[in-house]
């Protein structure tokens, strides 16, 4: 990826953390019951006033026999189907799953029970209301269940189960009803009435200036599930139809950004547009066209545009669906067209995608970059933001080809002293409990690479230099240390190539990460003296905690001053992050010069330090001379990936409980 393009990249705070969980969460009630808002929007394209079959009733003769009751089906009055199905079941089944999120059946029972409680104490449907309960009640059973955990005499169990659950879903559906309901409904009204301005003066357009950037950040589900989905079906009630159901599914900007690349892309994005375009527009991922946006970033503009002019069409054809199309695919659109839109929603996909093109052509024909963009590092980035595996990326970039199985893995960084031994330690933790022992897993420094790997791991910003050593090697670009989508990637090429492997993890030991020194060993007291931790750092940036790190590691007579010089020249090129909120400073390959022999330190930060947008709640200085730092480095890497061992890291009283931790983690 050029230099270019990480500049424009945009940032990923904490925030966009936040909000994207809150959005994931959001999606995971709403995505396993699209079903349901399927059948109800088929039930109303069919049956309501203005639907499919009103032409055929209306020309029967007999309004007061069976044809009559059959229209009656879709009336929203209490003796059709539409009517409960938007007001009781839809709701009901959002709050069901989204208590069984949070504490299993016992808390779907009562996030269902108390989801009734907004239901009937509101006016408008209740798919927010919902969203609050269903979680609320599994929040509120798992507490209630976890206080007399395992004080229950025998025989009694089933009794306080029963009755637990029965009375607190009656609280909560009261609370629900008196509290929660009117709220809701107060907030509905006032967020219809917002839509309504936007309509009536003509800035629905301006959304997508909002809603095309969160789609390639994900954080789509926030706004779709969250606040477009409630109201769009709400509008859908009462006029039959909603634009809103639209603002978000339009696959013509992303078709369209796809579409260019496929005419002036270059390299492996040219020649992978096209089966994008297909997965893209028909099967309605259109997380996939993501990475290609994220190799240009720019080309954020031809998304806005084109999400505008879709909007800007639909607007002034008055043209809607009947209910959210999930996945966002051409044929899901279509089937929920209402009557009279077809025209309309069929000019906002092509204008967005002529509008895309158009824009996404001419600033890819006008980059000045000489380089091929890189695929490979743009996927890796979206998987890093998504928190997990794309189910696309290897349509994109695949996991790579090899003749044979896969026997030695190397990761590299730019010393081969810090990330790289962290990083191969977690990934061969993943390989050997998926069974594949007989891989091999070390770590090196790109500088002293040789062409004998068969898959190489390393930053996605020094890909290009691995690359460079190791030609004949599968490489791999991750973005996050301690916990990328891409190891899970690893593992299943290994079940392709190599064969075999564990259906269930197994238990293993870690060996010590091989480096590329042969200095001699030192205890881990030696490597982090107590003297080196510090539990509350000073730090208010990176910048001042990689100095103060290293401060340590002077005043313990591990390194030279020049050595902390060396720190920060390390982090300006390539982030030390690690992931779960670590991050572990260390000098250059150049500067092991400055290294009198192998040293650790530790601070922790009460509040965390903002670390290239991501917060860094714990430092470790690196100073490694040889391979004796290696084990304890491994140590260090399976405490961070428990949470309750980094819970235990942020409650420590002492620095001699930090150092026991970090020495005691469990292989």
């Amino acid at each position: 990826m050029s230099q270019a393009a990480i500049e424009d990249a945009p940032p990923r705070t904490g925030m966009r953390v936040r909000v994207q969980k809150f959005g994931t969460a959001l999606s995971n009630m709403v995505m396993p019951n699209i079903g349901a808002f399927i059948a109800w929007g088929l039930i109303t394209a069919l049956f309501i006033e203005q639907g499919w079959l009103q032409g055929i009733f209306a020309s029967l003769k007999n309004p007061d026999g069976w044809v009559a009751q059959i229209g009656g089906w879709g009336s929203y009055d209490g003796a059709g189907i539409v009517g409960p199905m938007i007001t009781y079941l839809l709701p009901i089944l959002i709050g069901y799953t989204g208590g069984r999120m949070v504490h299993g059946n016992r808390g779907a029972v009562v996030g269902a029970i108390a989801t009734i409680g907004v239901v009937t104490g509101a006016d408008v449907p209740m798919f927010m209301g919902a969203m609050i309960m269903g979680p609320l009640g599994g929040w509120c059973m798992k507490k209630l269940d976890a206080l007399w955990e395992g004080k229950i005499r025998p025989g009694f169990e089933m009794l306080v189960d029963n009755f637990s659950a029965g009375i607190l879903g009656m609280i909560l559906a009261i609370f629900g009803f008196f509290a929660i309901g009117p709220i809701v409904s107060a907030f509905t009204r006032g967020a219809g009435n917002a839509v309504d301005f936007l309509v009536d003066n003509d800035l629905l357009p301006l959304t997508s200036i909002l809603i095309e950037p969160a789609k390639v950040l994900f954080l789509n589900n926030a706004i779709n599930h969250g606040v477009l989905t409630p109201l769009g079906t709400t509008q859908a009630l009462e006029t039959g139809k909603s634009i809103l159901f639209l603002l978000e599914t339009n696959p013509g900007p992303g078709l369209g950004i796809l579409l260019a690349f496929m005419f002036f892309g270059k390299g492996v994005a040219r020649a992978s547009a096209p089966g994008a375009a297909i997965i893209q527009f028909f099967g309605g991922i259109h997380e996939i066209y993501f990475p290609y946006v994220l190799m240009k970033p720019k080309l954020i503009i031809a998304t806005i545009l084109g999400g505008m002019t879709g909007v800007f069409i639909n607007v002034l054809f008055g043209s809607g669906l009947r209910a959210p199309a999930a996945p966002g695919s051409i044929i899901a659109i279509y089937a929920q067209t209402a009557s009279g839109s077809f025209l309309g929603v069929t000019l906002s996909v092509l204008g967005a995608t002529a509008v895309s093109f158009a824009v996404a052509a001419f600033l890819l024909k006008t980059d000045k970059a000489t380089d091929e963009p890189d695929l490979a590092a743009a996927t890796a980035s979206m998987e890093s933001m998504k928190g997990k595996k794309s189910s696309v990326a290897s349509q994109l970039v695949g996991a790579g080809a090899t003749s044979g199985p896969i026997r030695n893995i190397v990761f590299a960084c730019d010393a081969g002293m810090g990330s790289s031994a962290m990083g191969a330690s977690v990934l061969r933790r993943k390989i050997q409990q998926a069974g594949f022992g007989d891989v091999k897993v070390t770590n090196s420094a790109i500088s002293n690479l040789t062409d004998t790997y068969d898959l190489v791991v390393s930053h996605r910003d020094l890909t290009a230099r691995a690359s460079q050593r190791t030609g004949s090697a599968i490489h791999v670009s991750v973005d996050d240390f301690m916990s990328s989508p891409r190891y899970d990637e690893i593992v299943e090429q290994l079940q392709q190539t190599n064969g075999g492997g564990s259906a269930t993890p197994v238990a293993v030991d870690d060996e010590p990460v091989q480096a590329d020194s042969d200095a001699g060993d030192a205890s881990d007291a030696d490597v982090l003296p107590v003297s080196s931790i510090v539990l509350s750092g000073t730090a208010s940036s990176a910048a001042d905690a990689i100095t103060e790190a290293g401060q340590l590691l002077v005043a313990a007579g591990a390194v030279e001053p020049a050595y902390v010089d060396a720190m920060h020249e390390r982090e300006s090129s390539i982030s030390t992050y690690m992931g779960n909120g670590l991050a572990i400073p260390h000098g250059t390959n150049e500067a092991k010069g400055a290294i009198r022999r192998t040293g650790l330190s530790f601070v922790r930060y009460p509040e965390p330090v903002d670390w290239n947008g991501k917060p860094a709640e714990f430092v470790v200085g690196i100073a490694g001379a040889g391979k004796d730092h290696m084990a304890l480095l491994t140590k260090i890497a399976q405490v961070f990936l428990k949470a309750d061992d980094v819970a235990r890291l942020r409650e420590a009283q002492s620095a001699e409980e930090i150092r026991s931790i970090l020495m005691g983690a469990q292989k």
